[in-house]
């Protein structure tokens, strides 16, 4: 009987060394197969935004394209270099505005561009556009 009361069992015991190895290698393993990547995105807001709130812009400064690209400076009609001539009598004068442009859904995309193009040539960096 006494050499049975002598064999005691052993503890339990885990062994944390090959887990933190592990740990160790599958966080090189991410770090190596992650891709950092800035995210570059335009600041655009498309049209027919069922829950936009409402935007109250303080700006004189409204350019306007209709469906046919025709643009409007303030309310007048203005061709490319018209306009061109505007913002740059603006831009001289102060760069702190801010420039509305109120774009059909249906204008053409380098209409879009060409006007936000001149503003930001011009010195105008603040562009918003707006939906309806």
């Amino acid at each position: 009987m006494s050499t049975l009361l002598a064999r005691r069992r052993r503890k339990a015991d885990i062994n944390i060394v090959p887990l933190i190895d592990v740990l160790t290698v599958l966080i090189f393993f991410f770090l190596v197969t992650m891709q950092f990547r800035e995210q570059l995105t335009l600041n655009l807001t498309l049209p027919d935004v069922e829950t936009a709130g409402r935007n109250e812009f303080s700006s004189p400064i409204i350019i306007g394209i209709d469906r046919d690209g025709v643009i409007f400076f303030n309310g007048t009609a203005a061709d490319e270099e018209q306009l061109a001539e505007l913002v740059g009598i603006i831009s001289s004068q102060t760069t702190d505005l801010t420039v509305l442009i109120k774009a059909h859904e249906e204008t053409p995309l380098n209409k879009v561009t060409y006007v936000m193009d001149t503003c930001r040539k011009s010195g105008l960096n603040k562009i918003r556009l707006q939906s309806r």
